[in-house]
């Protein structure tokens, strides 16, 4: 792993005050997303990871805005958050170093505002969250948060496809990713008093929410969370597609991570109900392996998942 100090000078980062924020920007990122941070340092190439780790530690800190500290004001601090954020990108100056860092990256890429705008736009929404009625809910915030937020973060990646095939791949990937990290969630997410799985699915197998929030370890239980996790992973099977859209030295992260969310489903299925019942942690060693795995791999576009999908329909 290189250091981070040839990583900034890779990506063209010389300006003290910038290498002071993606630094301020690493270390939130290395706090916010330890897994997700130690396998981009690894598998990314050098030049890449400052400004993937701008926008990422920007969409986190954003996220963080909307879902953590004191409900009272929420919606006031999030508010001045984003027109700190549009006024960045319209000046092209800010105070804040995680904006700073993602503005000199955009400026030396050449990005456009199009993926942070809908980003921000559709995290706002989110401040109301009040569950999904049904599967066109869920798969509006798919739409709307979920697969902005991965266009975003991923911006510095180079296609070798039109923009809109990589989108449609990002949506399947995002739709997969977003369903595991729910069900990941799940028991900090009913501790808050958020229902993040479509309340359809628990009509389906007559679950209520009294028998999730109590943890009841019954049949029907286990099979809500089983089918949400296999209709999770029929859209990450689906998304690996994306392998062959990007550059190959990019593919051992994105192999990756795909594989950390297979390992979570795992997880999930050999737990069954105990996911609503204590919060989940990822195996660190299962976590190395599958980096030294994928960093083998290389540029192959093959995703190596080692699991192939029980159920290809989805819940609806």
């Amino acid at each position: 792993m290189r250091s981070w100090r040839s990583c900034l000078a890779a990506a063209g980062v010389n300006d003290h005050q910038a290498r002071g924020d993606y630094s301020a920007a690493s270390r939130y990122v290395q706090r916010r997303e330890p897994v997700g941070w130690g396998v981009l340092r690894v598998l990314l190439p050098a030049g890449s990871q400052p400004h993937i780790v701008a926008a990422t530690a920007l969409a986190c800190h954003t996220d963080d805005l909307c879902d953590r500290g004191p409900a009272t004001g929420r919606t006031q601090r999030f508010d001045q958050w984003a027109t700190l954020v549009a006024t960045a990108l319209d000046s092209g100056t800010a105070e804040h170093p995680l904006v700073r860092a993602y503005l000199h990256s955009a400026e030396l890429l050449n990005l456009r505002s199009t993926w942070i705008d809908l980003y921000l736009k559709g995290t706002r929404a989110d401040l109301e969250f009040c569950g999904f009625a049904g599967e066109a809910a869920y798969q509006h915030y798919i739409d709307t948060v979920a697969m902005p937020s991965f266009m975003f973060a991923t911006q510095a990646v180079p296609r070798l496809v039109p923009e809109h095939r990589f989108a449609a791949s990002a949506r399947v990937v995002a739709d997969g990713t977003q369903r595991t990290d729910f069900l990941t969630d799940i028991f900090e997410d009913l501790r808050d008093g958020r229902l993040t799985l479509p309340a359809c699915d628990l009509d389906r197998f007559g679950v209520t929410w009294a028998d999730l929030r109590d943890a009841v370890d019954n049949p029907a239980v286990r099979a809500l969370i089983s089918a949400t996790a296999r209709s999770a992973r029929t859209s990450l099977v689906e998304g690996e597609r994306i392998l062959a859209e990007i550059a190959p030295d990019y593919r051992p992260f994105f192999r990756c991570m795909a594989g950390v969310m297979h390992q979570r489903l795992d997880d999930v299925e050999t737990r069954g109900v105990a996911v609503i019942s204590r919060p989940y942690r990822d195996r660190p060693v299962a976590g190395l392996r599958l980096v030294a795995a994928s960093r083998r791999a290389g540029a192959s576009t093959k995703a190596r998942s080692q699991v192939t999908p029980r159920e290809p329909a989805r819940l609806s």
